[in-house]
């Protein structure tokens, strides 16, 4: 439900300035400042998304683990994705995530958080995870083996 809420004040936040910024400079304008806004802001994520992807590469190449990296690329992707929203307070906030100072700042948060990830599941996988308990399995449907005769070693 807390989600839900914030999407929905979210929403009259993005049309409560919409409507602030179309009575301010008109209607038509509002609507040409969003298109040119969503034009530029798609030029931005394609160019840091292939800067992203090579340095993914470079990363790959010199073997080390591209967390920083995959980092980068989802919070550009969520750029993208905000700057395909029409309103001004999306557009700002992947503004933010495409600057490269400020999704540092972020895709660092991300990146540790990935590391202590992929740490907890390597150790996970070759220990074992999961309580394990001790016992006996005892099959009861089994029909019970009966020997009937017995031979003596010679």
């Amino acid at each position: 439900m807390p989600v839900f809420a914030l999407l929905l004040l979210g929403m009259f936040a993005e049309i409560a300035v919409m409507v602030a910024v179309g009575n301010a400079i008109g209607g038509l304008w509002m609507i040409a400042l969003l298109l040119v806004g969503t034009l530029v802001g798609l030029s931005l994520v394609r160019r840091q998304g292939a800067q992203t992807m090579a340095a993914v590469s470079e990363a790959v190449f010199r073997r080390r683990q591209p967390h920083q990296e995959m980092a980068d690329g989802v919070l550009i992707a969520a750029a993208g994705a905000l700057i395909m929203v029409p309103g001004f307070i999306s557009d700002v906030a992947a503004l933010f995530l495409l600057f490269p100072p400020t999704r540092r700042l972020v895709s660092r948060r991300i990146a540790r958080k990935a590391e202590a990830a992929a740490l907890k599941f390597e150790h996970e996988r070759r220990f074992g995870a999961g309580q394990v308990v001790e016992g006996e399995v005892i099959d009861v449907e089994a029909e019970p083996v009966i020997i009937t005769e017995r031979r003596e070693l010679t």
